[in-house]
């Protein structure tokens, strides 16, 4: 008999606070870290949603500086592309997706952790 895990979703809203502290508090709660079941080898965080990315506490010039990379698969196909660009693209949800992907561990539960992630403009 397996006992039924309840997962509540942590919801934090990002209105007024910095891209990397929103990304560090999302990616400690992926994890599980702040769980006292926490476990290395196994997915042990909780779902995550973030609300208000749009109105995330980020300078012009900042937007300026981050950049982010996508390769085709091709040779030659590695492109770098501007945190301006994704925002004009993709919104500011993008943007936070991407902090939060770097910072989690490279491994293979790393793609799970992401599932676990809603991000609402």
């Amino acid at each position: 008999m397996q006992k039924s895990k309840k997962t509540t979703e942590k919801t934090i809203d990002a209105s007024g606070m910095a891209l990397g502290r929103v990304a560090s508090i999302v990616a400690t709660a992926l994890i599980g870290k702040d769980k006292v079941s926490f476990v290395r080898n196994m997915y042990s965080g909780s779902p995550v949603k973030v609300v208000n990315a749009s109105k995330i506490r980020i300078t012009p010039k900042k937007l300026e500086s981050l950049s982010h990379n996508r390769y085709s698969g091709y040779p030659g196909g590695l492109k770098t592309i501007s945190g301006v660009y994704t925002v004009k693209t993709k919104g500011f949800k993008e943007l936070v997706r991407l902090a939060v992907d770097r910072m989690l561990p490279k491994n293979k539960l790393k793609r799970e952790m992401l599932k676990n992630l809603k991000v609402e403009e």
